[in-house]
């Protein structure tokens, strides 16, 4: 369904992930740590825990995802005190980073899998299907109220 939404996804193990996110950055980048997700952005170009002023400048931004609803095409950004929303909102291009197991198939795969730890946890996320894009005013325009362009690389276990 990515492909429906015009988002290009790369499948990468956890060693090809620096090799793999490189080349989906533009600078400047600005992302929040992927440590949940057994990947780093030490060795790169992207700047971790940025400032307000460095995500208002920012081509490119780096967030985990929570976890994807294959049947959509749709990632789910977490909201959280590193920041990931505002790190996945207002740049130019999203580069989503998501654990190949938490690619589910549909809705109710994901709510029966992740709902419960929402409640209980007061948890929220956006559900975001493809970039932003709006045609209220005519002509579709992308990137009105969010990134024109989202990428989502899908970390799969390393295989020796």
């Amino acid at each position: 369904m990515l492909d429906s939404q015009d988002v290009p996804c790369k499948r990468t193990e956890r060693s090809s992930f620096v090799e793999t996110l490189t080349t989906r950055l533009t600078t400047p980048a600005v992302g929040v740590p992927l440590d949940d997700l057994g990947v780093s952005l030490v060795d790169t170009e992207v700047t971790v825990d940025p400032t307000p002023a460095q995500v208002k400048t920012a081509r490119t931004g780096v967030t985990p995802a929570s976890f994807a609803i294959a049947d959509y095409g749709s990632v789910v950004n977490p909201v959280s005190s590193s920041g990931a929303e505002l790190v996945s909102l207002f740049v130019d291009r999203h580069v989503a980073v998501i654990d190949e197991h938490d690619v589910l198939p549909g809705m109710e795969a994901a709510f029966d899998h992740f709902g419960a730890s929402f409640r209980d946890q007061a948890g929220s996320g956006i559900i975001a299907t493809g970039p932003s894009a709006t045609a209220d005013m005519g002509n579709l325009v992308r990137g009105a109220h969010g990134p024109s362009e989202v990428h989502v690389i899908v970390l799969e276990d390393d295989h020796e």
